[in-house]
């Protein structure tokens, strides 16, 4: 009995020591949770204001000559002269090259004495010495032997019916021409044209005469005017597309066929709101744009917006917001919708 009380005692007073010790240090104390700190996000913002800007739209296209001519005789015949080369530009009328003149020196003669004939015929017809139906044979007879020379003279000194450049050269003096393929091809590039497929929507938005700048990728830092001078009466079903004839003067030359084109057609102006680039945010995976709009309890709402045309470093907007919003145009990375800003500057 003696030995359990004392075993008692001991176990009594390690609990009382224990109790003492767990007050000291707060243990079994109940300690409250600490309560969740919100973070405040610090941004720049601007207020939405609308302006007028163009309404435009840029079409690719590819430089054409104005006119090309594909120059040839209506036979065939030997080559007598070669004047011009790939790449030389000619003068309207310009000789080009000469066939073989042996019929034309032939029929040059025959005319020749026509012409001294003719001469006699009429005058004994003013005398009454010859009747008028032999008269009149004999005057058509020299018409149509005039004309024959005229043609065959038209087709032996091949002359150029346009000014522009030589594009192609197939023959060589001394071949025989077979009409096979032309002799020369002449492009007239003064002016030069363009086609322009606009998109359907645009239709009655375009009218001829209306004014256009194009710049080409061979010519970095030019700019260039047109006008539109044909408008199609017809939409590509496949393209939903219409084409606009653009014509550009071209003086100096400097535009050749086939070069690429981008042109710029102003169809008037639109009242629209105009927002700094660092505004619009893409949302990843996908093609919509959106911008962080403040509340007036000072968080942020997540807006899609619609996005045009990018003019400088401003974007167009076209939808999802009005104007006099604010919105924020810095920090937006950091945020996401219901959170609270802090307002730095505007």
């Amino acid at each position: 009995m003696k030995r359990i009380y004392i075993l008692a005692v001991i176990t009594l007073a390690a609990v009382s020591c224990g109790s003492r010790e767990g007050q000291k240090s707060g243990v079994g104390e109940q300690v409250a949770p600490s309560e969740a700190v919100e973070i405040v996000r610090n941004v720049e913002v601007t207020v939405a204001t609308s302006r007028e800007v163009s309404d435009e739209n840029t079409y690719s296209s590819t430089v054409e000559a104005y006119a090309t001519n594909n120059i040839m005789p209506q036979q065939g015949g030997r080559i007598r002269k070669i004047n011009v080369e790939v790449g030389d530009f000619v003068s309207r009328g310009q000789i080009l090259a000469e066939m073989d003149r042996l019929q034309l020196d032939q029929l040059k003669l025959q005319i020749q004495n026509d012409e001294i004939e003719y001469a006699r015929l009429k005058g004994l017809y003013e005398q009454g010495g010859v009747s008028q139906s032999d008269f009149e044979t004999a005057e058509l007879g020299f018409k149509l032997r005039k004309s024959n020379y005229d043609n065959l003279l038209e087709n032996t000194i091949l002359r150029s019916p346009i000014s522009g450049f030589v594009t192609a050269r197939n023959f060589d003096k001394g071949d025989m021409f077979g009409m096979t393929a032309p002799l020369f091809t002449v492009q007239q590039v003064t002016p030069v044209k363009l086609l322009v497929g606009i998109s359907e929507n645009e239709y009655t938005k375009v009218k001829k005469g209306d004014s256009v700048s194009l710049t080409v990728d061979a010519l970095p830092g030019r700019t260039f005017t047109g006008k539109v001078q044909r408008l199609y009466p017809t939409i590509n079903p496949l393209t939903h597309t219409f084409n606009a004839e653009v014509h550009v003067t071209n003086s100096d030359r400097v535009l050749r066929p086939g070069m690429f084109a981008r042109v710029t057609v102003v169809f008037g102006t639109n009242d629209r709101i105009v927002l700094p680039d660092q505004a619009i945010v893409k949302q990843e995976g996908t093609g919509q744009r959106y911008v962080y709009v403040v509340n007036e309890d000072s968080t942020v709402s997540y807006i899609p917006v619609g996005v045009g045309r990018h003019i400088g470093s401003e974007y167009e907007i076209t939808g999802g917001l009005s104007e006099g919003q604010t919105v924020v145009v810095k920090g937006q990375s950091a945020l996401r919708d219901g959170v609270k800003v802090n307002i730095l500057s505007k």
